[in-house]
């Protein structure tokens, strides 16, 4: 039964454990639950921000409006020859999914593994890891559209997929809630291990042919020693993209910075290590009052304890003008800023 609770804490709902209010707050469990809400005059008038694990955002002050907390769950899978077209509730626990998957043998998200949030996240976001986006393996997600109550599906081609970009954040922003994805898996494995640190990880582990377990296990082993557990330590994961500039603008930074890491991408731009960058600006470890950035990843920033919103965005301003500073090349915040 759909229920709007008021003046309600989000500490338990943000990954970097940040203490703000929400005025209202619901988690929908079921499509139906969406009709409901969007009926009531009070839900009428109010801003709204849907969130699932709360693991990109960055709350600054009290939400003054309703936060949706998206709870729907459900995993199936349809099987046709190799392919395999997996469909999950926008609620579910996106590692969950993954295992899912991985365990049946579908192969196509293996590199994806451990990356917190939700499944109905993940196409907003176009998440991606170690070789791998989302868009990668989408076949298509069902979305509520707030304006009629429909509910409207989107292919691959509606979305508008770019780095860490879809048609979610840009022109459809606040106009739709992601309620399933359905992902487009194989069941014939092509394993994907052209990252290097994969590679190095089951070189390690005495790997020769690698199965999908064997690359989920490398990648979450990768991720568990160089990123910092939401539930011991808050963070949001990465909190910048990493900087894609043109080739004009890598000469003048690779002529200053000769050893500079860099990535050519498909459209003929270069794609800097955004981590990088700030480490070598002296962040990586730094703490600062009640936040800083983790040891390990220094494009990882963290919640040390009682660390207000304003308190790690301010933070981030440093890191952005230091970066702009030593390489003339401006970081973009990946996390939600609110």
């Amino acid at each position: 039964m759909l229920q709007i609770q008021e003046n309600v804490s989000l500490k338990p709902y943000n990954s970097f454990g940040i203490d703000v209010k929400a005025n209202y707050f619901a988690e929908i469990f079921e499509e139906e639950e969406l009709v409901e809400l969007f009926q009531n005059e009070i839900v009428k008038k109010q801003q709204l921000f849907v969130i699932g694990g709360g693991s990109n955002v960055l709350f600054t002050q009290n939400y003054e409006g309703l936060v949706i907390k998206m709870g729907i769950k459900g995993i199936s899978a349809q099987m046709v020859g190799d392919l395999v077209l997996a469909t999950a509730g926008a609620g579910e626990v996106w590692n969950d999914f993954v295992q899912y998957c991985v365990s049946r043998g579908f192969a196509g998200v293996e590199n994806l593994s451990l990356i917190p949030g939700t499944v109905g996240a993940s196409p907003i976001q176009n998440i991606g890891a170690y070789g791998i986006e989302l868009k990668d393996v989408f076949e298509s997600c069902t979305a509520f559209e707030i304006k009629t109550g429909n509910i409207k599906t989107f292919t691959y081609a509606d979305c508008h997929f770019g780095y860490r970009e879809s048609i979610f954040k840009g022109e459809l922003k606040g106009q739709y809630i992601i309620t399933s994805v359905t992902f487009r898996l194989s069941s014939a494995a092509k394993i994907n291990t052209s990252y290097g640190a994969i590679e190095a990880e089951l070189q390690k582990r005495g790997i020769e042919n690698p199965n999908i377990e064997d690359v989920s296990e490398a990648v979450s082993h990768i991720r568990v020693s160089k990123l910092p557990d939401p539930s011991t330590i808050g963070n949001a994961g990465s909190f910048f993209k990493n900087p894609v500039i043109e080739k004009y603008e890598f000469a003048d930074v690779v002529a200053k910075h000769p050893d500079v890491v860099h990535y050519p991408t498909a459209d003929g731009k270069i794609k800097l290590a955004a981590g990088w960058l700030i480490e070598q600006c002296g962040w990586k470890g730094k703490i600062v009052g009640n936040t800083g950035t983790w040891k390990n990843q220094a494009l990882v920033l963290v919640n040390h304890g009682g660390a207000t919103g304003t308190e790690v965005y301010a933070f981030s301003e440093q890191i952005i003008d230091s970066v702009k500073s030593t390489f003339g090349v401006t970081l973009e915040r990946e996390v939600n800023i609110l």
